[in-house]
């Protein structure tokens, strides 16, 4: 399986994509930043997000889109971009017709460290033994999106997208 994984975030967007055989059997296919201009406004950014996640879907058609949950802490104006930019990349998965996965970003380190709490230097060091990579992935966005990616192919527990 396919399975592109993917950190939001208006300014720089990680994405990483994987093949997934079985949780113990993965391979690191590509990763990288997608990065949208602070000068444009928020309408113009969004479109140029979807326009690049279109071209990795193209690229790379992925079975499954694994993202960061957005989890709201103090500073809910901060999360309200990243908010948009899961919207889009919600409504592009669904576009595209597959499975979607949104993990919670402690279930995310739990997966691929065994602590939820582990800080993100030690995140970065378990993607690159995992996916057997020679260095750690940059930029930090990136290797978050394949630590992303590899909850989903653990089969870890998700948070739902429901609005009830």
């Amino acid at each position: 399986m396919i399975i592109l994984g993917i950190d939001p975030g208006l300014k720089h967007l990680g994405w990483g994509v994987i093949e997934a055989q079985t949780p113990q059997r993965m391979r690191h296919i590509a990763h990288g930043v997608i990065t949208t201009d602070a000068a444009f406004s928020m309408p113009e950014r969004l479109f140029s997000i979807y326009q690049d996640l279109v071209k990795l879907f193209d690229k790379y058609t992925p079975e499954a889109l694994a993202n960061e949950a957005l989890i709201f802490s103090k500073n809910v104006s901060s999360a309200l971009p990243v908010a948009h930019v899961r919207g889009v990349i919600l409504l592009l998965a669904i576009q595209q017709n597959v499975s979607i996965k949104s993990f919670a970003p402690n279930t995310i380190k739990q997966a691929v460290t065994g602590n939820g709490m582990a800080k993100k230097g030690e995140v970065q060091q378990m993607v690159k033994l995992l996916l057997k990579l020679e260095e750690i992935p940059k930029p930090d966005h990136a290797a978050d999106a394949l630590a992303i990616a590899i909850s989903y192919a653990y089969g870890v527990p998700a948070v739902s997208d429901r609005l009830t």
